[in-house]
Formats: structure tokens, sequence, C-alpha cells
């Protein structure tokens, strides 16, 4: 999904990237249940959204930035043979990270980042602003892949948008 896309699908459902954070933790909080982060490319942000809404605590277990690849296997157990077959950059990844920080932390819900923020690391085939965001639920396990690069979005800017998928995808895996 593009960003132009995503923030389509915001606009028709009258929702601001802004709004999202409490969006998520008021449904969680009606729902009690949990949540869980694993963080490659936000670099925290979706603890730090997630955090910034006043009753957080009570819904929110913990956020793991995981940006090495050995901290990716080591403390949220993505395989070796996934991030050697697929890369840290992909949808197996993205959605064993989610599990896996679901798991590590009991929470009813995993959410991950993995992607390529730029302005360097950039491939044809993995380019920057290619983000997969992995959500983990009992019921199942997907990964959601964004092409958040396009126009004159810059790393700030894709790691914003990246951010806000997150959130979204994570509050409609809640089914509220």
């Amino acid at each position: 999904m593009k960003a132009s896309e995503f923030l389509e699908i915001l606009a028709q459902e009258n929702i601001s990237e802004k709004d999202l954070p409490q969006l998520l933790v008021d449904a969680l909080i009606r729902k009690k249940q949990r949540i869980a982060s694993a963080e490659s490319c936000t670099g925290g942000m979706i603890s730090a959204a997630i955090t910034s809404v006043s009753g957080a605590s009570g819904v929110f277990d913990c956020g793991v930035c995981t940006y090495a690849n050995f901290i990716k296997s080591k403390l949220v157990n993505v395989k070796e043979e996934t991030l050697a077959t697929y890369g840290a950059v992909s949808d197996k990844t993205a959605m064993e990270m989610a599990r896996g920080v679901r798991i590590l932390s009991g929470a009813d819900i995993g959410v991950s980042t993995t992607g390529i923020a730029g302005p360097l690391g950039g491939t044809p085939y993995k380019p920057v602003g290619l983000v997969y965001i992995g959500v983990s639920t009992e019921l199942g396990l997907k990964a959601e892949k964004m092409l958040l690069g396009e126009g004159d979005a810059d790393r700030r800017r894709i790691r914003e948008l990246a951010t806000a998928a997150a959130l979204y995808f994570a509050w409609k895996a809640i089914g509220d």
C-alpha cells in the first residue's frame, strides 16, 4: 500500500494521524487487551506514541527496539534462517517480530515495523520507504507491505507514516 492510499483510508474513516494513539489506547481499554511493540525502522516511535496517551500504562506492556539482526533473533525470536533467506526488511521478519514480542510480553497484540527509512540503504528490490508492519494476535499473524517513500517523503516522514500505519493496523486487529 502506498502512502497516498493509506492517507486516503484515514481520510475516508475521518481519522487524523495524530488521533491514532488515542484511538488505539481507548480500544485496548474497552476490549481489556494489552499490546507490545517490536520496532526497527521506527526506533521507538510506536512506544512513544502509545505512551503519550494517559492510561496507556494499563494496556502497554513493552516496546523493544530491535534494530540489529542479532537482537531481532535473540530478543523477539526472529529465526536466523528468515533473516538469511528474506532479509530484515521482509513480511516474514515483520510477522516473526510481532509474534515474538507478543509472546515475550504476554500481550494480546504484538505489532512490529521493519523497513528502509533512508535516505541510504535502498535497492531496486527494496527501495527507500519500503516498510513492513507486522501484527500478531491469538487469532492470527499478518504483515502489511507499505511503500512510504513516494513524493518528497524524507526519513522523518517515512518513520511517521510507518508509526501511524502500525497504530492503525493494530487498532484494526482489535476489531473495535
